[in-house]
């Protein structure tokens, strides 16, 4: 520890320091027409949560995306950001081309599904996308994107299976039945194949669905 350093700031920069909850609550978009803004994300399923007017120079509208603990913000007087200024903003779904499908079905443009060239994830703007999902649909490499009227921009991200360390391998969550239903057909899936290498009935399918969500989101090894 150097001489200018606390103590607490020593156990900081050692990364071992106890932290409190950061929990991101709020993403603020900026929009040029707030109705047209409200209405386009009322069109993607979105709920609204607030909307409120003190007067004419200060709105605020809130809405929450299915399953997200995350919403958004948007108004007059919220932000100094020019509209359609944020962009590549992350929308975790566990089913790639059912969601693309879903915002087709509302009548909302959308890219086609793609993966980036390169491997997983992908690079700003168009550069690099390849049609179709990532080839062997592995977690985190296909996607879909789209746009709000000013142009801000979002991008679906297909996520079945975590990076270790994104959640807590004890903590199995879903924030809707869609989640869970996903998670479901998955274990099933690789349920029936663990019976046929078998070569057995598995009684005990419960215990083995659950041991493969909790694997599946802790972004560990399912059972064999």
């Amino acid at each position: 520890m150097s001489n200018a350093q606390t103590p607490n700031e020593a156990r900081t920069a050692a990364g071992t320091a106890q932290t409190v909850d950061m929990k991101l609550e709020t993403v603020v978009i900026p929009v040029s027409d707030v109705d047209r803004a409200k209405q386009f994300y009322a069109r993607l399923g979105w709920r609204l949560d607030v909307d409120i007017a003190k007067d004419d120079s200060f709105r605020v509208v809130h809405f929450t995306p299915p399953g997200s603990q995350c919403s958004i913000l948007f108004g007059n007087g919220v932000t100094t950001q020019e509209p359609g200024s944020v962009q590549e903003l992350l929308l975790i779904v566990s089913d790639i081309t059912r969601a693309h499908a879903e915002l087709v079905e509302r009548g909302i443009e959308v890219s086609e599904v793609f993966h980036d060239a390169g491997g997983l994830f992908h690079r700003a703007g168009k550069e690099g996308r390849v049609s179709g999902p990532q080839p062997e649909r592995k977690s985190y490499g296909s996607f879909a994107s789209f746009s709000d009227p000013d142009g801000n921009g979002w991008v679906f991200q297909e996520v079945t299976t975590r990076l270790p360390g994104r959640v807590d391998a004890h903590a199995t969550t879903f924030t809707s039945a869609v989640e869970l239903a996903g998670a479901l057909r998955r274990a099933a899936s690789a349920h029936g194949e663990y019976e046929k290498l078998s070569g057995q009935h598995d009684e005990n399918w419960p215990d083995w669905y659950a041991s493969h969500i909790v694997a599946e989101q802790a972004g560990t090894q399912p059972p064999k």
